[in-house]
C-alpha cells in the first residue's frame, strides 16, 4: 500500500519545516531545502531527524 496522499500533503521536514517530496523509487522522502532525506519502510516514514541521512558534505 503506497503512502497516503493525504498525508503526503501535511508532512514536512522536521528541522527546517519545508514540504517533503516521496521518491518511491528511492523509498525516501526528501527535503529540497536541507536536502535530508527520510527512509520509508512498509510505507511509514521515518522522520527521526537523527536517522535522516544528510547531504554529502561540498
Amino acid at each position: 500500500m503506497p503512502l497516503d496522499p493525504e498525508l503526503l500533503k501535511i508532512l514536512a521536514c522536521p528541522v527546517c519545516k519545508t514540504p517533503v517530496e516521496f521518491r518511491p523509487a528511492e523509498s525516501v522522502l526528501a527535503c529540497a531545502k536541507c536536502r535530508r532525506r527520510y527512509a520509508v519502510k512498509d510505507d511509514i516514514p521515518n522522520m527521526l531527524p537523527e536517522e535522516a541521512a544528510l547531504p554529502p558534505e561540498g
